[in-house]
């Protein structure tokens, strides 16, 4: 029952691009998106970005440290005060900011097309949710999406008016393929050199465990969160008698009885499974959600900008 868990047994048609993709976008979700980035502003609203500031000095704002006076070096950055006190020539060193780096990791691997709401669909909504944020607050975002490997990419890009280059790139991707996050991730650190935060959108049906995928992102230095989707009807199926279950990532059938006894297993096994991810994100300190996509999708971002901090 685990296993079969864990390869996202259900029965789905293909995804195909339509006026629904137009929809997901459309001008109501672009007036929320305004608002979720004026309440994110607020939240963040005199937050110092510390934890964003990269270890380069400089001629920056924020004082870092001292180092010996050098001939040569500038007389502007002598600290007076020092000298007075001292007599010793000390140069200030401040710490630079630089552009925070937002990769967005889209799970498009076949498990995703289930739900109603389809899985994809929510996952998308959140990833072009997150994505505003990050560009209305003028950080980096470029996106990735996955299935055993990386299918497709959206090249770093900068400022709120590039969201509809966001859109595109999220019309444009279908789910499609195996989920394999390890191959995935690896590919990911392999082809983005500078570091930063990544969000990994999936609902995680990963045959081969989730493990593997999240700690290459955390040994390559990137701040990483987790955010599982799931549909409620995953949880609790309305199934009953003879059926057949497909796991439309491999085609493989499974016969089986369904009682009240097996529904309770299966929810158990479903709970199990999140908690599992769950405790592994703890332990590693990455910060998870869990989320079902019954939940309004500007609930789950001010949710997650909330606890998770990920783009203050």
């Amino acid at each position: 029952m685990f296993d079969w868990l864990r390869r996202g047994a259900s029965t789905t048609a293909k995804s195909v691009a339509s006026k629904e993709d137009d929809d997901l976008f459309g001008d109501d979700f672009q007036a929320r998106l305004e608002y979720l980035a004026i309440v994110a502003r607020r939240i963040y609203s005199g937050r110092m970005r510390a934890e964003r500031r990269s270890k380069k000095t400089g001629s920056g704002i924020e004082f870092a440290d001292h180092r010996e006076y050098s001939p040569g070096d500038d007389f502007r950055y002598l600290d007076w005060s020092v000298y007075g006190r001292t007599g010793r020539l000390l140069l200030r060193l401040f710490e630079e900011e630089e552009d925070l780096s937002v990769y967005v990791l889209i799970d498009c691997s076949r498990s995703m097309q289930f739900g109603k709401p389809k899985k994809f669909d929510y996952a998308r909504r959140i990833a072009a949710g997150l994505a505003y944020v990050a560009l209305a607050n003028l950080d980096r975002v470029s996106m990735a999406s996955f299935a055993d490997a990386v299918t497709g990419r959206l090249a770093p890009t900068r400022g709120k008016n590039r969201i509809f280059k966001v859109f595109e790139f999220l019309r444009n991707i279908e789910p499609e393929g195996r989920t394999g996050i390890a191959d995935a991730m690896k590919t990911f650190v392999a082809q983005n050199k500078r570091r930063g935060v990544a969000i990994l959108i999936s609902d995680f049906y990963d045959p081969a465990g989730f493990e593997a995928g999240i700690n290459t992102l955390r040994y390559h230095k990137f701040e990483t969160y987790v955010i599982q989707v799931f549909d409620p009807v995953e949880v609790r199926p309305a199934l009953h008698g003879d059926v057949q279950l497909v796991d439309n990532e491999t085609g493989e059938a499974r016969e089986i009885t369904v009682t009240p006894r097996i529904l309770e297993r299966y929810a158990a096994a479903h709970a199990s499974y999140r908690k599992q991810i769950e405790d592994f994100c703890a332990k590693k300190q990455v910060t998870y959600f869990s989320i079902e996509t019954s939940t309004p999708f500007d609930d789950a971002i001010l949710r997650i900008l909330r606890r998770g901090g990920m783009l203050g």
